[in-house]
């Protein structure tokens, strides 16, 4: 049985079962022994793959999302760059759309903004 702890769940992983399970109870200092030692046992060729895994544990939840996701490889099309060309152009000669003008557009006030940016739940 290995073990890994994220945020003070043990995680425990079983090589026999082929499974991942936690526990939320906190992690003992035998635990935290216990992942030094591993640490120790680990080869100075693998030593930056361990370090860079121990670092990706410690990310946020978005922070590991970002880390891990595909990496955008579609071609930008005609269509594409003609639509960015417009764009620019257009924030070049205007000064955007005021935010309160684009509230009220949408039907909404402003006070009701800020409602809902002090209590996003509402």
């Amino acid at each position: 049985m290995r073990s890994l702890t994220e945020y003070g769940t043990l995680m425990s992983w079983s090589v026999e079962e082929g499974s991942l399970s936690t526990r939320s109870d906190p992690m003992t200092a035998a635990d935290k022994q216990h992942a030094h030692a591993l640490l120790e046992r680990v080869p100075d060729d693998q030593m930056t793959a361990a370090v860079r895994f121990l670092e990706f544990l410690l990310l946020s939840p978005v922070d590991r999302a970002l880390a891990t996701a595909p990496v955008e490889d579609e071609e930008i099309g005609e269509e594409e760059e003609a639509a960015v060309a417009r764009s620019k152009a257009w924030f070049k000669r205007s000064e955007g759309t005021p935010f309160e003008q684009v509230v009220a557009e949408l039907g909404f006030t402003m006070e009701q903004i800020r409602t809902a940016s002090e209590d996003p739940a509402a």
